[in-house]
């Protein structure tokens, strides 16, 4: 039931219960209806009472008539649009209205998606009871409801002569549904007047609790109207009727039992039974198909017979023979017939106890078994005793076998049996030698074990494998150039010419050319050493220079000649050299005055020998630096010159820097293939 019902049903008990105002509580409501049909505030509405509970009627029934107006809006904002994104607002109406609309889109996204309309999700009773009536809307279903007829609402359009014609000539046509005259509109029977006095508004009865739906069943509103669906199923042998009521399936009738043609079908509440139409004759039993089978007297009655009197069944019956003597096992009738005497079984020609004792006895016999058998009192012969199952773990160390009259113990691999016969002693394999290198005799076992530079093989576990140490993960890293495998072990090597190996065997060092004496170069030239080889080199200083050391040339006197002013000081020879991928900005090269006064003016550019921008220079509070400026990847030669201008007390003098580059690879290192060993 809807709360606001029930808060109704409270306000009237309260109203009864002080019984003294004039206005019912009936008119309480309808005066809050109407004023929330006008959207007035229901907080302050005029009072029609001084009665308390008049107020509070008055009150609820107005929110109650306001919260329906949202809603609807909601639904058919959820319904046109297919969007709720326009309720942005934090008031108590939009999120009324907000509610209506996103519980509305849950329901027809449960319908688009295939699932049942009353599918079990926890959003609250009301929002549920939306969710439903959009998922169902539309559905083509039965109804419990009377179909929808014309009714009015506030006002009726019955004229005096009894007539229901509709005056849509007096609302010149504004009306949505019926027009009851003097310019006034109304609604369908399942519709109310929205506030703009003309358009119709379906009424949920699902949300307003004003369906007749009974206990068991689903309330489901459609346009206009609403109906009854059963919650729970009629059950096996009941099927739903047009009346929404659980009907008796007769299976008899339209011939889905599973009745034998010996049987008749009778139909039950919810079911059928089978009756036979073939009845039994004394002495006989009906099986489940109908059959008539006889009755065995003999087993099924205690006693048919008297005492002394055999039972023989007979179709139908039995009869009763007289007894005759019949001795057990182990006896037989004496020679006159009248008796029955013991049986010697060990003198008969049949070897009972196969070559085992025997012993007779009254009635039977007994066999007296040899060690290791046991007497089988059922089969009354001499059986196997199986020592290992009757004592586990006692007789042997290792493994029993079960042998007639006997058994006999083994091992299991790695050990041999002892001297005993019952104890296991360890076997040291070692001693026929199963490894290819070092043997390690263990407990029942034995472990293979290789020397320094071999591994024991995945396969056999017994060969001892060279170890390629060159083509392990981290042979790349063991040799600086080249490494080359042996036969457990391996060595490193260096390129022919311009390296030795080191003392570790494994790094290779530039041999110093110059130092050691094996350059080729001249007298007139001085040997520069690089990685890997060296250079010779020699310069001469130009004409009107002279030489004042091994790598310096002076100017000489210029005599005011403006041409050979502007010729540099100093000429000065410089040599480096450094590997490939060297890194980038590294600083090579620095060159500055020997001292700095204030006010000096420095400048340093290239002047020659960097054509493809390998280098760059950068001006310093001192002088000026040359750095790599692009990766230097592979091995060549540079010339560079670099000038540098120094404008001092407002004289300008020039230094020249003549810097010859030598890269070099930076560590020859050889890719290891085995095929090359």
């Amino acid at each position: 039931m809807d709360p606001r019902v029930v808060l109704l049903c409270s306000m009237f008990g309260l109203l009864l219960g002080q019984g003294a105002e004039q206005i019912s509580i009936e008119d309480c409501c309808k005066d809050g209806q109407k004023r929330g049909y006008d959207n007035e505030d229901c907080a302050s509405l005029p009072l029609i009472s001084e009665s308390t509970t008049c107020r509070v009627v008055q009150e609820q029934c107005c929110v109650t008539v306001l919260e329906d107006n949202m809603c609807t809006t909601g639904i058919n904002l959820a319904k046109g649009q297919g969007a709720c994104d326009s309720l942005f607002a934090n008031t108590c109406e939009i999120k009324t209205t907000k509610m209506c609309c996103d519980c509305c889109l849950l329901g027809k996204a449960i319908q688009e998606r295939g699932l049942p309309c009353d599918h079990t999700v926890s959003v609250g009773y009301q929002c549920g009871l939306v969710s439903r009536a959009c998922c169902v809307d539309g559905v083509q279903d039965n109804q419990t409801a009377p179909t929808a007829q014309p009714q009015f609402q506030n006002k009726t359009a019955t004229n005096d002569k009894g007539d229901n014609s509709v005056l849509t000539d007096q609302c010149k046509g504004k009306c949505a549904h019926l027009c009851v005259g003097n310019d006034t509109c109304a609604c369908l029977k399942g519709y109310k007047l929205k506030p703009d006095g003309k358009s119709c508004d379906d009424i949920n009865e699902c949300l307003l609790g004003s369906s007749n739906c009974r206990a068991g069943e689903r309330c489901i509103n459609t346009e206009g109207s609403f109906r009854c669906q059963r919650e729970v199923s009629c059950g096996t042998g009941y099927e739903l009727t047009d009346s929404n009521n659980c009907k008796d399936i007769d299976e008899c009738e339209t011939g889905i039992h599973n009745c034998g043609p010996k049987f008749e079908c009778q139909n039950t509440q919810g079911s059928f039974r089978c009756v036979t139409t073939v009845k039994c004759g004394t002495g006989y039993i009906q099986d489940a198909l109908g059959n008539c089978i006889d009755i065995n007297e003999c087993v099924s009655h205690t006693g048919p017979c008297h005492r002394g009197q055999i039972c023989i069944n007979t179709e139908g019956s039995f009869t009763c023979q007289r007894n005759s003597v019949n001795c057990g096992r182990g006896y037989h009738l004496n020679e006159e017939g009248t008796r029955c005497v013991d049986i010697d079984e060990c003198k008969s020609t049949e070897q009972v106890c196969a070559g085992h004792g025997c012993i007779n006895l009254v009635g039977t016999y007994r066999c007296e078994c040899q060690t290791g058998y046991m007497f089988n009192s059922i089969s009354r012969t001499c059986d196997d005793s199986n020592e290992c199952r009757h004592y586990p773990g006692r007789l042997c160390a290792h493994k029993c076998e079960n042998t007639p009259g006997s058994y006999k113990c083994s091992c299991t691999i790695g050990f041999k049996l002892a001297s005993d016969g019952r104890n296991c002693d360890d076997l040291n394999e070692c001693e026929t030698n199963p490894c290819s290198q070092e043997c390690a005799n263990v407990y029942g076992s034995y472990q293979c074990y290789c020397r320094r530079g071999y591994q024991l093989s995945d396969i056999d576990g017994i060969t001892c494998e060279d170890i390629d140490e060159c083509a392990l993960p981290t042979g790349g890293h063991i040799c600086s150039y080249r490494c080359h495998n042996t036969p457990g072990s391996f060595h490193c090597s260096c390129p022919i010419v311009g390296y030795t190996l080191a003392p570790n065997g494994r790094t290779c060092q530039d041999i110093d050319e110059c130092v050691t004496g094996t350059h080729t170069c001249s007298e007139n030239e001085s040997c520069f050493n690089i990685q890997g080889g060296f250079r010779c080199l020699s310069f001469e200083c130009p004409n009107n220079y002279r030489r004042v050391g091994e790598t310096r040339c002076e100017r000489l006197l210029c005599n005011e000649s403006v041409e050979c002013l502007a010729m540099p000081l100093r000429i000065t020879y410089y040599y480096l050299t450094f590997p490939t991928n060297i890194p980038v900005f590294t600083n090579i090269f620095r060159m500055g005055p020997s001292h700095t006064v204030p006010g000096d003016d420095i400048q340093i550019a290239i002047t020659a020998g960097n054509e493809d921008g390998f280098f760059k220079t950068e001006q310093m509070p001192t002088g000026g630096v040359m750095s790599v400026a692009k990766l230097v990847n592979k091995p060549q030669d540079f010339d560079l010159s670099l000038e540098l201008r120094l404008h001092r007390y407002g004289t300008t003098s020039t230094y020249l820097a003549k810097v010859l580059v030598f890269v070099t690879q930076e560590e020859p290192r050889v890719v290891y293939n085995p095929l090359l060993e």
